[in-house]
């Protein structure tokens, strides 16, 4: 696909001009910018939902495409297994044909035989290709890797919460496998470790990606180039995430250079101008100096017009060295409101945390365990099941909440942070909001009109106003640009106090945490270190793991009665050689069947010749059938033995 002279204009206010663009046949590219430059809406061109203002599109003929844009949930009456088998129907209809040749086979003779068969063969062959005897395994691994377990594949899509429809809807466009995949915030609504099996998977993707995602580890595991948007300009850059940040840096400061450099020339020119043209010995010098001014094409300020909120939190007082305790704790939820804690359901247990001040802990774990939950509880906004959060001395705590719910919709920007300092002057208050991007008529929006990312950079403006020492942050990442989620990092990195934080932002968890605790139905576990610690560490307890897995099972065979062993052992020695022969033999009937099938097409006209291997073909056909049943069986039996 080739974009040429793309440019999307609204009256006269131009979002972007002069984008040209290439997409190649494996294409693995990231679209970056900052909230607002137009990311989604060049998408949204790209994918042919909206039309340019001017400049086209290019692509191969019949080239196969599918978009998922932002929080686009799957709508569908079917169950979950039923939609996902619906990719594959055509695939599904040619093995109904198939399996409908295999019976016409014993049916005709002669030259009708000869066509179908050639028919077959090459109707066979195109299922092969297609993943035909794969399917159905496909839809299996993508559908655990999105966390839908087998119990779930019967259930209704309609019955299904919003982020369970994105991830559905995103599931079903990798098994249609377009040629090109568009896609647009594609890791919302996914925990971690569904991140990492997505990653994993869009490296071995065999068509083209383009992507737009705020999650810097995720663009740095999948893509190989980076498009940037920025001042309604596109530029590329080769390699990842992380190599795009050091040419990106390496480009702002040559023109940087070329912007200072050019700025002193136009100051000397403008000078000499000042000074000579009223002289007239140099009036003509000066005019010349003058006409070279006007026709300069000038550069813009590097950055200009790309402000970044200044994010800064400070600690009124220091508190003691202990922060938080908690423990052995259990988080969930009650059955119903009049239950007592006996009939609650338990989402896991035990949790211990031990914080000190300085800390910067994240707490991860799957989507559904309790993360959230567990903060509310810490904060005292919900009861644990078990146990209690202890604060220590001097602990004041700054509360960020994704769910936005601490803002007033029809509170004013402005009203929102000076309702709870009203005794501070207006002019202090509007610069608070300045730092976070607020500014002129921003600051009279009501907060009902505001984006997501918008709102978020105003809860951050209402805690940095708190100066507490203590921050709980759940998800603070969420809906910010890139720019913004790097300052916002900065921030805490320098931040006096003590922080505790939810995050699926992996990048955000390796530049910010001092510790990790990860939260399952088993309750908490300790991780010193950063994300990249936390996974190492997490991939040697997997195999470690695997091998106590396989040292139970032989420790229990030990346990068995000697006899008894020797008893099982003989039985299964005798199954493995009977399955051995049936295999054997399944081979030697398959070359027989090969064989006669191309003798065949020796004697399309030899019909009785014809009938002869025909009759041949059906004994040796029922033979294998009834050999793969017994085989079947044996196999099933050793299995049971392991």
């Amino acid at each position: 696909m080739q974009g040429n002279n793309i440019a999307r204009t609204f009256g006269a206010d131009v979002l972007f001009e002069g984008i040209n663009f290439n997409l190649q046949e494996h294409s693995r590219t990231a679209l970056v910018g900052r909230n607002g430059a137009g990311k989604s809406t060049l998408l949204k061109i790209i994918a042919d939902v909206e039309e340019p203002s001017s400049g086209n599109i290019s692509k191969v003929k019949d080239l196969s495409m599918n978009y998922l844009a932002q929080d686009q949930g799957l709508s569908s009456n079917l169950t979950i297994y039923e939609e996902m088998l619906g990719v594959f129907a055509e695939l599904r209809a040619n093995e109904q044909e198939l399996r409908q040749m295999e019976i016409q086979m014993s049916e005709l003779t002669g030259s009708d035989l000869s066509e179908l068969m050639t028919r077959y063969d090459t109707l066979s062959e195109a299922f092969r290709r297609s993943s035909g005897f794969t399917y159905e395994a496909e839809i299996k691994s993508v559908l655990n890797g999105f966390k839908f377990q087998e119990e779930m594949w019967q259930q209704s899509i309609s019955e299904l919460s919003g982020g369970q429809k994105t991830r559905l809807a995103l599931a079903k466009m990798l098994l249609e496998k377009p040629q090109l995949l568009i896609l647009d915030e594609p890791t919302n609504h996914l925990d971690i470790d569904t991140l990492a099996w997505l990653e994993n998977y869009l490296k071995n993707y065999s068509g083209a990606l383009l992507i737009v995602s705020h999650d810097r580890y995720f663009l740095d595991k999948v893509v190989n180039e980076v498009l940037e948007l920025s001042r309604g300009e596109l530029t590329r850059f080769s390699g990842n995430y992380s190599r795009y940040m050091e040419l990106r840096e390496e480009k702002e400061a040559l023109e940087e250079k070329e912007f200072e450099k050019q700025q002193k020339e136009i100051a000397k020119l403008e000078d000499y101008v000042a000074r000579n043209l009223v002289r007239a010995s140099t009036t003509k010098m000066a005019q010349s100096r003058r006409k070279r001014l006007e026709k300069m094409d000038r550069l813009e300020a590097p950055k200009a017009n790309e402000k970044t909120a200044n994010i800064m939190f400070t600690a009124e007082k220091p508190s003691g060295n202990i922060v938080l305790t908690v423990e052995e704790a259990a988080v969930g939820y009650l059955v119903n409101y009049m239950s007592n804690p006996s009939q609650s359901i338990v989402l896991s247990s035990p949790i211990n945390i031990d914080e000190r001040k300085g800390e910067a802990i994240a707490i991860v774990g799957p989507n559904g365990i309790g993360k959230t939950t567990l903060i509310k509880s810490i904060i005292g906004q919900i009861p644990f099941l078990r146990g209690q959060a202890k604060l220590g001395a001097n602990v004041s705590v700054g509360y960020y909440d994704q769910e936005q719910g601490r803002l007033t919709p029809s509170n004013s920007v402005l009203d929102e942070l000076w309702n709870d300092h009203p005794l501070l002057p207006e002019v202090e208050i509007r610069t608070m909001l300045g730092a976070f991007l607020f500014s002129g008529e921003d600051v009279k929006k009501a907060v009902a009109m505001l984006s997501g990312g918008e709102k978020a950079r105003l809860l951050l403006a209402k805690l940095a106003m708190e100066h507490d020492n203590f921050l709980v942050l759940d998800e603070p990442t969420n809906h910010l640009d890139i720019d913004s989620r790097e300052s916002l990092e900065n921030s805490l990195i320098d931040f006096d106090g003590t922080i505790l934080f939810v995050s699926h932002d992996r990048y955000f968890i390796n530049r910010v945490a001092t510790r990790i605790i990860e939260i399952s139905e088993n309750g908490s576990q300790v991780f010193m270190g950063d994300y990249d610690y936390y996974s190492e560490k997490k991939a040697e307890q997997n195999l470690e793991n695997q091998d106590s897995a396989f040292e139970d099972a032989v420790i229990s065979a030990g346990q068995l009665d000697f006899q008894a062993q020797k008893e099982v052992q003989k039985n299964r020695r005798k199954l493995e050689r009977e399955s051995e022969r049936l295999e054997t033999r399944l081979d030697d009937i398959d070359k027989k069947i090969t064989n006669i099938t191309s003798q065949m097409h020796n004697f399309t006209n030899d019909f009785v010749k014809l009938g002869e291997f025909q009759s041949e073909l059906d004994q040796l056909r029922d033979e294998k059938e009834g050999l793969e049943i017994e085989l079947l069986d044996m196999l099933e039996a050793l299995e049971d033995m392991s």
